[in-house]
Formats: structure tokens, sequence, C-alpha cells
């Protein structure tokens, strides 16, 4: 029952005792009165004391510090836990490194690789090693009249010293290298045997360099390499060239500031020109410096800068300065998935005798050596990951260039035993032309495993030319696919497949008879198939077979320049330490 209940019951009581005497009193009837009233509930405000009461007692309690300790009681048990064998996990041998390696191999044609590398630790901060390769053939193009051996000797030296804050490498080399200008043309597929074979087609290269690097840690000043080069040949061509680039960088809060400096110089001459004209000379100094702020973040990648230049023509006495753009910028959109760049390149690029014939053996020792100017080359593409295992990079660009060098066809002057052996129509020139140039490149890149991965790329070109009617012996597509793959533990291979698409060449014919006459011929685009299989007999012993040019097309790289067929070549590598 509820307080309520019981406060009303006193009442009732008293008004009901009330009522009866009242009744005795008054002779009343008797009546009952019944009282219906539904209980109605309220709830007082509650209201929040806004303060802390403050106590005045005299004597303040104090929390009592307690103290405990704890007293172990040694307890007999009779449990023997059993004893746990710890899980074994197979642990790969390590691959042993070795210092030293030689290369032999021989095949058709009776070519011949060759190749020594040796390393020699001097202390626990320095080392020092070579490299000696050596490549030749001594077999003959079918159908053709001149002999087409060839070989290729390179030695080259290193010592290294890693210290705590600076890091120093010299580098020095010779090579030797002997080609023949056997392509001879139409005009001579008639001329007698005794003529013929008089012509001794052997042109030797011989060089060496001599160059280092010396790089630095916690300091303004980056790196400086240094390079000489010395370039001659069996007609007494001589080149010697030079460069120094260093380079500086000052660190900011949010950027840095990269300096380069760039001093190259070339100086060359001929003995002779083509066709019994004078010899030439050539001499060249350019002086650049490249300054640009590099901005770099978790996602974005800045370089704004130009290049500077002037360039001396030290034979003529004129000067010319240049100014290119020097931009590259990169951001990644989704992880390693998308990233996109973009950018603006240029400069200027001394050309020498020695790339000259690195790209083509074949030129004639009267060469005009000037540089090529690119004026810009703007770029932009997109690449990244399609999957962890496959990436892929897209480009496209479009530049232009002042004095692009281009080989060219040296014309036919007539037969005549007094003729140099490379002035039979037989060797190449260089003609320069400004050009304008689009490029689209795509690539793809496929690694699915450690024992497999897969690429294939493919670039397209479109020239302008100004003055020349076509860009000579530049092809408008290449592409090109290679294979890596582990077939067993012992086995291994790979495989390269190479197209280059039409070029272009110019043939003119000089002689006094016939007249001026010039004829536009077209080379064929060529497909190159190459295989490797290797086998190793333990961690020192590997043997190998290459097969080159498989489909057997003796394609002309350059025109009247027809390759060997089918090229095999067995050989074993062996490693060791001294």
């Amino acid at each position: 029952m509820s307080k309520q209940h019981f406060l009303f019951l006193p009442v009732f009581l008293t008004l009901f005792s009330l009522s009866a005497i009242a009744q005795e009193e008054d002779g009343l009837g008797t009546e009952v009165v019944n009282i219906v009233k539904p209980y109605t509930p309220t709830i007082s405000d509650a209201f929040k004391v806004k303060q802390t009461p403050v106590l005045n007692d005299s004597v303040t309690t104090q929390k009592k510090e307690v103290t405990y300790e704890i007293f172990s009681v040694p307890v007999a048990s009779t449990f023997t836990p059993a004893k746990g064998k710890a899980e074994t996990v197979e642990r790969a041998k390590p691959e042993k490194v070795f210092d030293n390696y030689a290369t032999l191999g021989f095949g058709n044609y009776t070519s011949i690789l060759g190749e020594l590398y040796s390393n020699f630790e001097i202390s626990r901060t320095d080392n020092a090693g070579f490299y000696l390769r050596h490549n030749s053939a001594q077999g003959d193009v079918d159908d053709v009249r001149l002999e087409t051996k060839y070989y290729d000797t390179q030695l080259d030296a290193h010592y290294t010293s890693r210290q705590r804050y600076v890091s120093y490498n010299l580098e020095a080399g010779a090579n030797h290298q002997l080609f023949n200008w056997y392509g001879l043309p139409e005009q001579l597929d008639g001329a007698p045997d005794d003529f013929v074979f008089g012509i001794d087609p052997q042109q030797s290269y011989y060089g060496g360099y001599l160059g280092g690097t010396i790089s630095t840690e916690d300091s303004f000043f980056e790196k400086v390499s240094a390079t000489v080069r010395y370039t001659g040949d069996a007609f007494s061509s001589s080149e010697l060239s030079a460069r120094i680039q260093p380079e500086f960088q000052f660190n900011a809060t949010d950027f840095a500031l990269t300096l380069e400096a760039d001093v190259d110089y070339l100086s060359g001459s001929f003995d002779k020109g083509y066709a019994m004209s004078r010899g030439i000379d050539y001499s060249w100094l350019n002086l650049g410096i490249l300054p640009s702020l590099v901005y770099i973040n978790e996602d974005l990648s800045l370089s704004l800068g130009v290049a500077a230049y002037a360039g001396l023509d030290l034979e003529n006495s004129e000067t010319e300065l240049f100014l290119y753009p020097k931009i590259n910028a990169s951001y990644r959109l989704v992880d390693e998935f998308i990233m996109l760049y973009a950018g603006a390149d240029g400069g200027l690029d001394q050309n020498r005798y020695f790339d000259f014939k690195e790209e083509n053996p074949f030129v004639s020792p009267t060469l005009w050596v000037a540089p090529t100017s690119r004026l810009y080359e703007g770029f932009g593409g997109i690449k990244g990951k399609i999957t962890n295992s496959v990436g892929y990079n897209l480009r496209a660009s479009y530049g232009k260039d002042e004095g692009r060098a281009l080989f060219q066809s040296n014309p036919y002057v007539g037969m005549s035993t007094d003729f140099e052996p490379f002035e039979y129509e037989n060797s190449f020139g260089v003609t320069y032309d400004d050009i304008n140039t689009l490029s689209l490149f795509g690539e793809l890149k496929v690694a699915l495993s450690e024992g497999f991965t897969l690429g294939v790329k493919g670039e397209y070109f479109s020239y302008e030319t100004d003055s020349q009617q076509e860009a000579w012996n530049l092809p408008e597509l290449t592409a090109s696919l290679f294979s890596n793959f582990d077939i067993t533990e012992q086995l291994y291979g790979g495989a390269s497949l190479f197209y280059v698409g039409e070029r272009k060449d110019l043939l003119q014919d000089f002689t006094p008879f016939s007249g001026p006459i010039t004829q536009i011929v077209t080379l064929e685009g060529y497909l190159d198939a190459n295989v490797h299989l290797g086998y190793k007999v333990n961690e020192r012993l590997n043997f190998f077979l290459k097969g080159s040019n498989l489909l057997g097309d003796s394609y002309e790289k350059w025109v009247n320049y027809p390759v060997l067929g089918i090229q095999g070549l067995l050989g074993a590598t062996y490693k060791f330490d001294w």
C-alpha cells in the first residue's frame, strides 16, 4: 500500500466517526457516500548544486599509507611437462658470389667470344678490377666479293673507394676494332676480279679513355665527373675530347636548388676528304650552366630549370648562344598503379667521330663533325602497374632539332686504283638538317615469377625535314620483344625479337660521263630473332648456347651491307676466386 493510502485512512476514520455521532444526535438515516478521484502523482524539480562545499573542520583526515609484502612459499609438484620440438624451416642455400669469371665460346663463321672479368678487394673500402672482352667473326657473307671479317676488342679497368664522406671512382680503357667496307655498289658487279680483289677494304679503329667521378655526402657539392677520350684509325684520323660536369645542390625547407655545369671540348682532324678533296679539321668548345628548382613530396615530383649554353666554333672563330627548357613533373595518381608525367627538355649535344663509328662502323674517315641543338622536346605520358606483376608505360613527344646528324651513302665517283678503299660508294658520310619529330612509345613488362619475365615495347616516328628529301636511315617504326625464363634449377634461357622498319637512303652517281644522278632507295624492314640457353653444372661452371638471326634473313642494316645469316655459338663460363 502506498503512503498516500496511509495518510488518507485517518482522515477517513475521523470523518466517519463525526458522521456517526451526528446521525445519533439528529436521528438521521444511514447513507453511504463514495468519493472517487484519480491519483495524479507529480515530481518536484531538482536543482543541481553548482558549488563544492567547503569543509571547515580543524582536523584533516589523511590517507594512511599501506605497506605490504609477498611471502613466496615453494610448492612441491610432481608434474613434468613434455619437451617441445621446434619447428624446422627449410633454408635456401645462399648462392656463392665469385669475384671473377671467364667466358669462352666458338661458333660458325669462325666466330669467337671471349670475356675475362676480375675484381680485387684491396681493403674494406677500396677495390679494383678489369674487364677484357673480344668478339670476332672470320666468315664471309654470301654473294659478297670482299672480305667481311670483323673483330672488336675492349679492355677496361677501374678503381673504387668508398669512404665515410667521400667516394671516388677511376676508370681507364683501350679498344681496337677492325671492319671492312665490303658493301660495293651495283656499278661494280661486272668489274674484273683483279680490280675488285685489289681493293683493301680494311679499316682499323683504336683509342682509349681516362675518366672518374668524385661524390660527397652532407655537402652542397654533390659530385663531379670528367672524361678524356682519344680516337684514331688506320687513315691518320684523330680526335681528342674532354668533358667535365660538376653538380651542386642547396637544400631549403620545401625545395632544393640544383646547379650543374658542363664544359665539353672536342678537337679532331681527317687526313683527307672524300674523292680527293682536302682534309678536314674541326674544334668545338661548349660551355653550359643548368640551374633548376626541385620539389618533391609524397605524390608530386617537380623540377623547373633551364640550360644555357655558349657554343664556340674554334676552327672558324664563331660563337652562338642557346637557351633550352629543363622541366620535369610527375604525379602519383593511384599509388603505384597510375602515375602521370610530362615535361620539356632540350640541350646542346656534341657529336663525335667516336659516336659515329660506334653506331655505323662503315663511315668514311672524311666527316664534318658538329654539334646538334635540341631546341625542345615536349613529352607526356602515363605509367604504372596494371597488377603487381604487370607494368606499363605510354608516352608521346614532339620536338625540334637543329643540325641533326643523318647517315647518308657517299656518292659513286667511278673506278680507279688511285681511289681510297672507301671511295666506291661503299661508305657513309654525315649530313645535317633541321628535323621535327613526333614520337609515340609504348611498353609492357610482365613478371609472373622470379623465373619468368616478358617485355614488349615499340615506338613510332614521324619526321619533317627542312632541306633534305627524307630523314635518311631513320626508321619509322622500331619494336622489340624479350623474355627470360628458368626451365629447371639448372636449365635457363631467354629469347629476343627485334624489328626495325623501312629506312631510306640517297644514292648519287657523280661520274664524269653519266653526270649527277640521284636515286632514293628504300631498305626493307627486318626482323632479327635471337635465343640463348644455359645449363648450370654447379655454382662455378655454366654451359651456354646462343643463336642469332635465326630467321636466316641476310637483311641490309645499311644499304649494300647484308649481314651474316643464321649464327650459332657454344661456350662456357667459369667463376672463380684468385
